[in-house]
């Protein structure tokens, strides 16, 4: 199946370089939200090349139209992250790249799908609904929430628990990040003897706060 069926439809096959107004030759450096996938494509189904820190920086190489994806290069991997849990900077305040701040002008780059396999691979299966956007996915006034979510640092027996009982994977729309929120239409499965349930979305095992199905901590 083709990528893009697997995630909405199809866009552009060209990319855009955000940079700031008056600086066209400059590098743009972004930061992220939360801890954030660095995947071999443009979308939740391609496999995971790395980790963006949180508030680390990354140079961004360039967007898909709508910056719902973009390509970042980090500590020497390049791959491609959600648009909107990147920040720009704009005139001191961060800017998520997903509300394409006319003060942030773009330039048109291709994108070559032919180039996916030897990116990393694309998994495959439906998508099961979307993820929920938590406190790091609010936007207020157009500008970038600094809530992270409610991590934690759960049990080691947890942990254990969680990678000894593997779950079939689940494919959700959007990014696996600490504070989304997983849809009803995914089953958790409860840990026992904690609050926790856990479920394999998107390449990662997740662990969720069982009363309010929000994601506390992602397992590497």
């Amino acid at each position: 199946m083709p990528a893009r069926d697997l995630i909405g439809p199809e866009p552009s096959l060209t990319t855009v370089v955000l940079l700031s107004a008056g600086a066209a030759s400059a590098q743009t450096e972004v930061t992220a939200w939360s801890d954030l996938n660095i995947r071999s494509g443009p979308g939740p189904m391609y496999s995971i090349v790395g980790v963006l820190p949180q508030n680390q920086k990354a140079v961004l190489e360039g967007c898909l139209a709508d910056a719902s994806w973009c390509e970042v290069t980090h500590a020497g991997t390049k791959g491609w992250s959600a648009g909107n849990y990147l920040n720009a900077t704009v005139e001191n305040a961060p800017i998520s790249l997903s509300q394409r701040d006319k003060r942030i002008m773009m330039k048109t780059i291709t994108y070559d799908t032919t180039e996916e396999s030897a990116a990393g691979g694309l998994a495959t299966g439906a998508i099961a609904g979307a993820l929920i956007a938590g406190p790091i996915g609010a936007l207020v006034g157009g500008l970038a929430g600094a809530a992270a979510g409610a991590a934690v640092a759960p049990d080691p027996k947890v942990i254990t628990y969680v990678t000894a009982n593997p779950l079939q994977e689940v494919y959700l729309d959007g990014e696996v990040v600490v504070g989304a929120g997983i849809p009803e239409t995914v089953t958790l499965v409860p840990v026992p003897e904690s609050s926790y349930s856990y479920a394999y979305i998107n390449g990662v095992r997740v662990l969720v706060n069982t009363n309010d199905r929000a994601i506390v901590h992602i397992v590497r």
